[in-house]
């Protein structure tokens, strides 16, 4: 036995005895820990069970003072921690010590194909929750992007639940390091903002198992989330927040999560189903909370008094509610009873650099014609700035994720601090007022002026760089409800036109979380995605279109060039949204690139795609061997060179489908990528490894997974619609 081996096989062995120390020390610190719970448990009144399992307040639950219960504390979002709100109004405290760090919204952070970026984010944002002495941050969302009208696509992480679930894993690990729980949202097929409240949504068990739930079950099951939030809507005919197969079966028993179940703020509407169905901590039923009437009353919520009375008369056993309690108590020792929890940071500059590394890595450069970006910083041009978005705020709004950030930079004040020597100008060209949920509130500005303006000043410019979009007002990437059209709105089509009418040098920032219809993309001879970017939006910017940092971004979902060509869409109303009752997802399995690939529908713009300042080749495509076993692993191996002229990131994509399926597929599937970085010149060798166990359908006749044998293709690429390779395999 040679010394390399013998090293080798101690290394092994003693990583196989920490881990094993690691592992018993978890489960002593767990079996403590139960013990503990089960001590107080045996301490508490019904009444004070009763009372941990509703609101108190907007964002906390009641303790339980005399036993040493902490209360539980939440805050909104995603993609920062939110301002104070008040206790029993949606009304801010008025706090001037809760501005926090705005981190790019969630669709920025897909975008980046980054989990390593990811798990940054998940750790600063956690930080910062912790400061604010959060015990729970709502968050994050794993909605599947289905429709590109839903109003609440860009708090998600795009269409495809692979990508989602590599990005939500070190998210949630990055945020509860931090002794702050992460709840993973909105639980289950809350798809759209449209009739959320009251639509049912009807969809197969391979639709749901395949695309909708991935992402949640990697937060269970890989994470290790410590709460999760239901829906509004309904599946099957039963409200998702309590749901008997969602929350009991799929969650609770095959999943085994130990966490703790919570509503969306008025998403429980029955007290039986609650108490029954998995809910364990009901939230925001009562707008008013102790205000105008006592109908709000905290105490009058399904899981309060009327819970209390069905468990006094045997209509619910007390069992129940001892379950949920153990739930919160268990969330309890996890964050506000962890010994040495910390006190968290905020507003520190590694925050306000991870936020500004992942609008950096998020940001998609779409078109760039003539090589127009990147654009030089030249003593004598001038560059017209046009544009509401380039200086609006893009942190205000969207609903629930709204934030309050220390400070946000602009695109224009971003592009002036970046460009010394070119002069920068700027005109509005629209302004579109603003909106508070369903509230809008119209601009009082003369628009034809406006138009009139910044035609003017892009007349006088050598370059116009368009910052058009949408913004998080009501009907655009906004909460409540979703998008009326897929066009961009405030007539910009028009307006994109009357630019390049006078002056042809024309590119253009698109500011949204969704995609939208481009019949005017002919126009511009540059087009990048910038998406909502936070705090340190205008900087990130300003560092893409300099050229200071080369784009990397992918499209995290399809654009398609109509609304129609949207798998969703392609059947009608009852598809999306509905007939206000009933919602019927007829397009299956088959969302976003799957769509497109299997329907031979060609996007304006494909998932997975996106352009950079210098050029990759991809080469030496191939897997460890042709034929595998269901217990192995697909080893995808291949070189990227870097052939342009400067540094840059590739995203080597691998998807897979299969040959003469028994089952309807898509054409194929994302199965594995890998973000590289590769100097000019020089070529990296990239690894995937697909387990293929995960190539495996859901088998409705068994309510189980199976994985077929026979001959299979493995697509390698760039982009879902730019393959490079294709190399076919068997599984035996």
């Amino acid at each position: 036995m040679n010394k390399y081996f013998i090293s080798l096989l101690f290394t092994f062995s003693t990583i196989g005895i920490i881990y094993s120390q690691n592992t018993a020390t978890k489960r002593l610190q767990e079996d403590v820990i139960n013990v503990k719970i089960d001590s107080l448990l045996s301490l508490l009144t019904l009444e004070e069970k009763v009372a941990m399992c509703h609101a108190q307040s907007k964002f906390s639950t009641k303790g339980v003072e005399r036993l040493g219960i902490p209360e539980i504390w939440m805050s909104d979002g995603p993609h920062g921690v939110r301002a104070e709100i008040s206790w029993d109004s949606w009304d801010y405290a008025g706090w001037t010590n809760d501005s926090i760090t705005a981190f790019p919204a969630l669709t920025c952070l897909a975008a980046s194909f980054n989990p390593e970026l990811s798990a940054q984010f998940g750790k600063s944002i956690g930080e910062e929750a912790l400061y604010r002495e959060k015990d729970v941050l709502l968050g994050p969302g794993v909605n599947i992007y289905r429709t590109p009208l839903n109003g609440r696509n860009f708090e998600y992480l795009g269409e495809d639940p692979y990508l989602a679930s590599k990005l939500v894993v070190p998210y949630i690990k990055g945020v509860q390091k931090n002794n702050v729980a992460a709840c993973v949202k909105h639980f289950a097929l809350n798809n759209q903002e449209h009739w959320r409240s009251t639509i049912n949504v009807e969809a197969s068990d391979r639709a749901l198992h395949e695309i909708y739930l991935p992402a949640f079950k990697a937060a269970v099951t890989e994470a290790g989330v410590w709460s999760i939030m239901g829906a509004y809507n309904k599946f099957r005919g039963q409200h998702t927040t309590h749901h008997e197969l969602l929350t009991n079966k799929i969650l609770k028993k095959d999943w085994g999560f130990d966490g703790v179940v919570i509503s969306d703020w008025s998403s429980t509407h029955d007290t039986m189903e609650a108490a029954l169905n998995g809910l364990d901590m009901e939230m925001g039923t009562g707008t008013d909370g102790l205000g105008t009437t006592t109908s709000n009353h905290y105490d009058y919520y399904y899981l309060a008094s009327p819970f209390l009375k069905a468990i006094k008369q045997g209509k619910i056993d007390e069992s129940v509610v001892d379950d949920k309690v153990k739930r919160i108590l268990r969330l309890m020792y996890r964050t506000t009873l962890k010994p040495n929890r910390g006190f968290g940071r905020i507003n520190n500059k590694e925050h306000h650099m991870v936020a500004r590394k992942v609008a950096q890595e998020g940001i998609v450069l779409l078109k760039n014609e003539n090589n127009f970006f990147p654009i030089e910083d030249k003593k004598g041009v001038t560059i017209a700035v046009i544009g509401e978005n380039a200086t609006r705020s893009m942190t205000a709004g969207g609903g629930s994720s709204e934030l309050k950030p220390q400070f946000e930079i602009s695109p224009l004040e971003g592009i002036k601090q970046r460009y010394k020597n070119a002069k920068i100008i700027h005109a509005m060209g629209y302004h579109t007022g603003a909106s508070v949920y369903d509230n809008i509130i119209p601009s009082k500005l003369n628009q034809d002026s406006l138009r009139v303006q910044a035609i003017e000043t892009a007349k006088k410019a050598d370059i116009v760089l368009y910052v058009g979009g949408l913004n998080k007002s009501h009907l655009q990437d906004c909460e409540g409800d979703d998008r009326q059209t897929y066009e961009l709105p405030y007539n910009q089509k028009e307006f994109i036109n009357q630019l390049k009418a006078v002056n042809p040098k024309l590119g253009m920032l698109l500011v949204t979380g969704n995609a939208v219809e481009t019949p005017w993309l002919d126009k511009v001879d540059g087009l990048i995605q910038t998406w909502y970017l936070g705090s340190m939006a205008g900087h990130a910017i300003a560092d893409v279109i300099s050229g200071d940092v080369n784009p990397s971004g992918k499209l995290p979902f399809s654009f398609p060039k109509q609304l129609k060509d949207n798998g969703a869409h392609f059947y009608g109303e009852l598809s999306y949204p509905g007939d206000g009752t009933n919602q019927y997802y007829k397009e299956d399995i088959l969302v976003g690139y799957r769509w497109h690939d299997t329907k031979n529908v060609k996007p304006q713009y494909a998932f997975g795609y996106g352009l950079s300042y210098t050029d990759f080749s991809i080469s030496d495509i191939e897997t460890n061997k042709k034929k595998y076993n269901t217990e192995d692993i697909i080893t995808v191996v291949c070189n990227v060179k870097n052939i342009g002229n400067e540094d840059g990131a590739e995203v080597v994509q691998v998807y897979v489908g299969k040959k003469k399926s028994k089952v309807k597929r898509a054409l194929k599937e994302l199965k594995g990528f890998n973000k590289i970085n590769v100097q000019s010149g020089t070529t990296k060798t990239v690894t995937i490894n697909i387990p293929v166990s995960s190539l495996a359908y859901y088998n409705e006749n068994k309510s189980g997974w199976d994985i077929e044998k026979g001959d299979y293709i493995i697509y390698v690429g760039n982009a879902s619609n730019n393959i490079i390779k294709t190399l076919p395999i068997n599984i035996k």
